[in-house]
């Protein structure tokens, strides 16, 4: 065939099939321009999932009627004159194929009006052909409507799906975008039937109040609100605590300069932050806003616009991952919970009524159990004088804390606290230079493979930083003389096992290093307080300040929670009390 310029609705429709992948994206496109436009107030009709009918109107700055038909022609915009201009995008739409794409597609009409105009101009365009504009009645503001979504390329239509389906589309892409303008009201209708009635929001109040409605109640009620600024950018937004974790990477929000991004860079470096209180294959929740220079960005890196570029990576990425892990390092437990309940016995000075013979226990029984009772924490002379986490009453089934605070009964995971506790002094040991060692008053000998205490043997010097003094004492026998002082009390024969095989599995020293908060995280595990090894009222009360003064200790390393509270009013409701 020879080479010929091809038709302007051909090239429209070629375009379409970039811009125009489904209903959604048509949404998408529209809502940009509104948002573009400066409108406070967004109205959004849609009829069979966007497929016959998708109408979107706001109140923004309108377009001249002298502009109507540029705006349906390709590569028209407003937005943009020069490459200056490209270097430095702050609207969320700039290419200009938008509108004329949709209208090759679908049937468009156009009703836009100045606030300096006496009324409204409206344009039709249908296959290529654009009507010259006439006078129509219009608020303030712009109004497209899409009818009949690819009536004239039955072969795209064909690849729709159901109503229902694309519906769920729609409502995903309006969700996303009411995240970004916080002070824009949305209304969306589907058939007819209210869907979404978002009210602008100009305080944190009431933007925790549009989170709610879009991600739930139980998002707002695990988020963590973060607000930091370094080096010419600022984060902010929410972050869902590590309990609040997911199975799919379905809750995550990122922001730049006002528009929603599916980034990599900034993905990862999210991720990174939580490695530390995530279960292996969870994700965090979050939505984060991230603000700096448009100068610093390419935002026209990617045909969809939801991957960027940034001028400096490694910044963008260290300033990112160190301010989610600075704000997730401020979970020291105890932190979060309330005041006293009305009417509860809320000191350390409260003690429960005395035990009554009769209930199947012997008298000698109840008089031991008694005199513990009575010596199980110290007297606080007032509330205020009362720990966070309150003070130790019991170490039940060997694994469970028992403690006494101001809103009721604290309940405490000793292994998964004790774990967290030991991984924290272990990192902070490992960045102040080295991890203390404790000599052992008998070397313990341990029987390995030859070609283990080969690795060993070669990796000598790594497994001291890590606080471990290991020589070789024959063809399969390695003799530990020293162990981390932080894990006295630990199982070093374990605990040299397994970093054998992480160094086997790094597959050398300098692997090893990167990996080193995971061998820490490890060697914590080993040094933790197992279950079934009882734990005295004061060891007990050691870990719940030990937990009050740690980073990141609502979780263990896994992410599991390490503490709960049950307040009085909750014990009054499990007991009917006051009913």
């Amino acid at each position: 065939m020879p080479i010929r310029e091809l038709p302007p609705q051909l090239v429209n429709q070629i375009a379409a099939g970039e811009v125009v992948e489904r209903p959604a994206s048509v949404v998408k496109e529209l809502l940009e321009n509104s948002l573009d436009a400066g409108a406070t107030r967004i109205e959004l009709d849609l009829e069979q999932g966007g497929l016959k009918l998708c109408r979107v109107r706001d109140n923004g700055v309108g377009i001249p009627p002298d502009e109507l038909e540029l705006a349906l022609a390709r590569h028209a915009t407003s937005k943009i004159a020069s490459l200056d201009d490209l270097n430095c995008i702050a609207s969320l739409g700039f290419r200009g194929e938008a509108l004329p794409s949709i209208a090759s597609v679908a049937r468009l009409r156009l009703v836009s009006r100045r606030a300096d105009s006496d009324s409204g101009w409206a344009v039709e365009a249908e296959n290529g052909a654009v009507n010259t504009p006439v006078p129509a009645p219009q608020n303030p503001g712009t109004a497209v409507e899409v009818r009949d979504l690819f009536f004239n390329t039955p072969a795209r239509r064909r690849f729709m799906k159901t109503e229902r389906t694309e519906f769920g589309h729609v409502r995903r892409m309006v969700e996303r975008l009411a995240l970004t303008r916080f002070s824009t009201a949305l209304r969306l209708t589907h058939n007819q039937r209210p869907i979404l009635d978002l009210p602008a929001a100009d305080s944190r109040e009431q933007w925790e109040a549009r989170l709610a409605r879009l991600l739930g109640d139980a998002f707002v009620e695990h988020a963590l609100y973060i607000d930091r600024a370094a080096d010419g950018m600022r984060l902010w937004g929410w972050l869902a605590r590590p309990t609040f974790s997911r199975s799919q990477p379905d809750l995550q929000h990122f922001v730049l300069n006002g528009r929603a991004i599916r980034d990599k860079l900034v993905g990862h470096a999210v991720r990174s932050a939580y490695t530390d209180v995530l279960f292996h294959g969870r994700h965090p929740a979050y939505v984060l806003y991230l603000e700096l220079d448009p100068l610093t960005v390419d935002v026209n890196a990617h045909p969809s616009k939801q991957e960027v570029r940034f001028r400096d990576s490694r910044g963008v990425h260290d300033f990112v991952r160190r301010s989610v892990e600075a704000a997730l390092a401020d979970t020291h437990a105890g932190a979060a919970t309330s005041g006293t309940a009305a009417g509860a016995p809320g000191s350390a000075a409260y003690r429960p009524q005395a035990l009554q013979p009769g209930l199947g226990l012997s008298s000698a029984v109840v008089r031991e159990t008694l005199s513990t009772y009575q010596d199980l924490a110290p007297v606080a002379e007032s509330e205020q004088d009362i720990p966070p986490l309150g003070y130790a009453l019991a170490h039940l089934h060997g694994a469970f804390i028992l403690a006494q605070n101001r809103d009721g009964l604290v309940i405490v995971d000793a292994h998964a606290a004790h774990e967290r506790v030991t991984y924290e002094q272990l990192k902070a040991a490992q960045a102040r230079g080295g991890i203390q060692r404790q000599p052992l008053l008998v070397p313990l000998t341990v029987a390995v493979s030859e070609s283990e205490a080969d690795l060993a043997e070669q990796h000598r010097l790594q497994l001291e930083r890590l606080g471990l003094v290991v020589d070789r004492g024959g063809p399969d026998r390695l003799i530990i003389r020293e162990t981390p002082a932080l894990l006295r009390g630990g199982d070093p024969d374990a605990l040299l096992r397994d970093l054998i095989g992480d160094l086997r599995l790094a597959g050398g020293a300098e692997r090893l290093e990167q990996q080193l908060d995971d061998v820490l995280a490890g060697m914590a595990c080993h040094g933790s307080v197992r279950a079934n090894r009882r734990l005295t009222i004061d060891e007990m009360n050691a870990l719940l300040r030990d937990m009050e003064r740690t980073e990141r200790s609502d979780q263990c390393n896994h992410g599991r929670p390490t503490w709960t509270v049950l307040t009085i009013a909750e014990l009054d409701r499990l007991f009917a009390r006051g009913r």
